[in-house]
């Protein structure tokens, strides 16, 4: 298994990428930023139509590129032609947001859940995210909300660090989703399965008593999402690392 590089634990993560106003989440523009702050970046993955690997967090255009319909069912050229919240920022392909960190910073991935209900039936997003990885040099490192995304990876690219995305699943945040499903991800209990040598975890939940587990047999707790540096004090009671937008923490 292979562990968490440092620099994970030492520079706080701009969660998708240092952004604000006219600087768009996930936008290439956002990752420059964090760069030349000393930033790490948290972005997130969506496909496109085909398969390709997208740095995009919704599901839908219409928050994020002011369209109608799903980000998987345009293709890469046309989701590129489209502009992020108004600027003149296409929507990346994962390749480009690559070649532009160029190992400058670590990068954590947050594959999204293709399955929607958090289960087996993941699609082939983390095949194309780890064929894109494939000759990366950079620090980086794959996370998951869904178990079976990171055990996938994982059997791909055994090379990069896994993680699972984790939170207390309460029903309102997760509709839909079967309270047995709903407990059996709040206890973490697939992390020694999917091959996970860390957490990135929600702030609201850090009482959980599993992470103390975790943390006693050394594994690294991240933490998301702080936007204060008052909420960044109560997390690093818990927390190795955070993952943060909305104000500017300092590296420990």
């Amino acid at each position: 298994m292979m562990a968490l590089p440092r620099a994970f634990l030492s520079m706080p993560v701009a969660h998708r990428g240092l952004h604000g106003p006219g600087v768009p989440e996930n936008s290439l523009v956002a990752a420059q930023a964090a760069i030349d702050a000393g930033y790490a970046i948290e972005l997130d993955i969506q496909p496109a139509r085909g398969g390709e690997a997208m740095v995009f967090h919704d599901y839908d255009l219409r928050r994020l590129a002011g369209a109608e319909g799903f980000i998987a069912g345009l293709d890469p050229a046309a989701l590129s032609g489209m502009r992020l919240l108004g600027t003149d920022q296409p929507i990346p392909t994962l390749r480009q947001f690559l070649d532009l960190v160029a190992g400058r910073v670590p990068l954590l991935i947050e594959i999204k859940d293709q399955d929607m209900s958090l289960g087996p039936d993941i699609g082939t997003l983390h095949q194309r995210v780890a064929a894109d990885l494939q000759d990366y040099g950079g620090p980086v490192a794959v996370m998951s909300f869904n178990p079976h995304v990171v055990e996938a990876f994982h059997r791909l690219a055994p090379h990069v660090p896994v993680g699972l995305t984790t939170c207390g699943y309460a029903e309102q945040d997760w509709p839909g989703i079967p309270e047995e499903t709903r407990s059996h991800l709040a206890g973490i209990n697939d992390f020694d399965r999917s091959g996970a040598c860390f957490v990135s975890h929600d702030k609201h939940d850090l009482a959980n008593p599993r992470l103390d587990a975790l943390k006693a047999q050394g594994v690294p707790i991240l933490c998301w999402t702080i936007r204060s540096a008052e909420e960044e004090v109560l997390a690093r009671r818990v927390a190795d690392n955070i993952t943060f937008e909305g104000y500017r923490p300092t590296a420990t």
